[in-house]
């Protein structure tokens, strides 16, 4: 008898991986619960294991007295002292039981809690192992599929891969291997449920860190990862070493590293770009495989930018049914407007009046005198104005006045400070110029004396010409 259940113990740790403590208790709960059915009350029951857990013994715990009102708690002092010579009254005896003694529906009662507590104890051992395991990669392999949704077999228990989950160019047969995101678990009246994903972005995230030691130990990192699933995939990244390419080291010689996630994610589409402080670059970059030629920032506040393309490359950069620049929008979280040469010099531009120093002007030598001039600022004030994501006085010529100066923390002295550098750089770009210019009557925008109406507000132009003597 003890070697049996000494082996019912080790069957029961071994193959549905219970802890042996959990084993213990349930066997003291299935006691206790066929006590109770036979007795009606199973509060002075005691339960005792041996040294090796090997055999357990059930006791009735009852106490010692000169005439008994409750069979169940008490004994009389005669009896007692048939089972223990040295006992007196007030003392408690443990009165061994023999559980062969409990009738049939006791027995079946034992039955019912130990299954009962064997289902309870298997839900929370799992949903201990597989909550910490919430974000990571598993593999297991197709079961059965219901309404769409797969079933795989995880070993101890199944998974579910809900078909909202399920990448759209994927098809599964019966046995096929499948790796999967968990992407949450959780109780349910049915029992344990772990919801599989292979649509998360940080199921990419996972299988990258697999396949590139460098993200793995940190070296490149991660900035933002965005997908639409089973077609494209967008991941920008960066470095903590000047040395190590973030890009390169991704891609890996020949594209052998990228390659393996692609295969990974049947062919989806993979753009792995490097990511930047500017958001003009990083726009530039996030709308790879197309070249841009250009970015405008057309509002800061509001986050929304233009990129410049030439014809050939407009297609690529807004992609298959949009979703090239709609990735690119998510990545960078600016709200980006694709537009070739032609269309962007079309726009209705009053808007920009605001931020006339991003139209794309041909006059490199205005830019460069917007580039830096940072220099010779006090730090409190670059700081303020880098927090505000204006890194030159190119950036801060694209703010309204009245929303620069505003900024929080801009004193009087910065104010004047910042005006006067961005005066500077207006007036050399000005005195470059040959062409003569004037402002328009209507509202205030530059034209030139060949001009016949205002390309800003369209009011028409005529221009007097005096005659030199008659001007005397």
């Amino acid at each position: 008898m003890s070697t049996e259940m000494a082996d019912a113990i080790r069957q029961l740790v071994q193959e549905k991986g219970i802890d042996e403590a959990l084993v213990l208790k349930m066997i003291e709960d299935t006691l206790k619960a066929a006590y109770k059915r036979k007795f009606g009350s199973n509060d002075n029951a005691v339960i005792e294991f041996n040294d090796d857990h090997s055999s357990v013994s059930i006791y009735s715990k009852k106490t010692i007295v000169d005439g008994v009102y409750n069979p169940l708690i008490e004994i009389e002092l005669e009896e007692a002292l048939e089972l223990d010579p040295d006992c007196e009254i007030g003392d408690e005896l443990l009165i061994e039981v023999d559980p062969r003694e409990f009738d049939r529906i006791s027995v079946q009662s034992g039955k019912q809690t130990a299954h009962q507590s064997i289902r309870d104890i298997q839900k929370d051992t799992l949903y201990s192992d597989f909550k910490d395991k919430v974000g990571e990669i598993i593999i297991g392999y197709y079961q059965r599929e219901r309404n769409g949704n797969i079933y795989v077999d995880l070993g101890k228990t199944e998974g579910i891969l809900p078909r909202k989950y399920q990448s759209p160019r994927e098809v599964y047969h019966l046995n096929d291997r499948i790796k999967a995101y968990i992407a949450e678990v959780k109780k349910t009246p049915a029992g344990l449920q772990i919801i599989l994903s292979r649509t998360d972005p940080e199921f990419v995230r996972r299988i990258l860190e697999l396949e590139i030691p460098e993200i793995y130990d940190k070296t490149v990192e991660i900035y933002k990862i965005v997908r639409e699933p089973g077609y494209r995939t967008k991941v920008a990244v960066f470095s903590h070493r000047e040395d190590v390419d973030p890009v390169g080291a991704c891609v890996g010689l020949k594209g052998v590293r990228i390659q393996a996630v692609i295969n990974e994610l049947e062919g989806e589409k993979i753009d792995i770009l490097k990511y930047d402080d500017d958001p003009r670059v990083f726009i530039k970059n996030a709308l790879s495989p197309a070249e841009v030629e250009d970015v405008v920032i057309l509002d800061a506040a509001k986050r929304s930018a233009c990129a410049v393309v030439s014809e050939s490359q407009f297609s690529v950069a807004v992609g298959k049914e949009g979703r090239n620049v709609r990735l690119a929008n998510r990545l960078v979280d600016w709200n980006i407007d694709v537009k070739t040469k032609k269309d962007f010099e079309e726009m209705d531009i009053s808007a920009e009046s605001r931020k006339a120093v991003d139209n794309l002007f041909s006059n490199d030598e205005y830019q460069e005198n917007y580039v830096t001039g940072f220099e010779s600022f006090p730090e409190e004030l670059v700081s303020l104005l880098e927090g505000a994501g204006i890194h030159n006085l190119h950036e801060a010529a694209g703010w309204h006045e009245d929303e620069l100066y505003a900024l929080e923390g801009m004193t009087d002295e910065f104010r004047q400070l910042l005006q006067n550098a961005l005066a500077s750089g207006k007036t050399e770009t000005e005195e470059s110029e040959e062409e003569e210019y004037y402002e328009c009557p209507e509202c205030g925008a530059r034209i030139t004396i060949d001009m016949t109406s205002c390309p800003k507000c369209g009011i028409g132009l005529s221009f007097e010409y005096e005659d030199e003597e008659d001007g005397e």
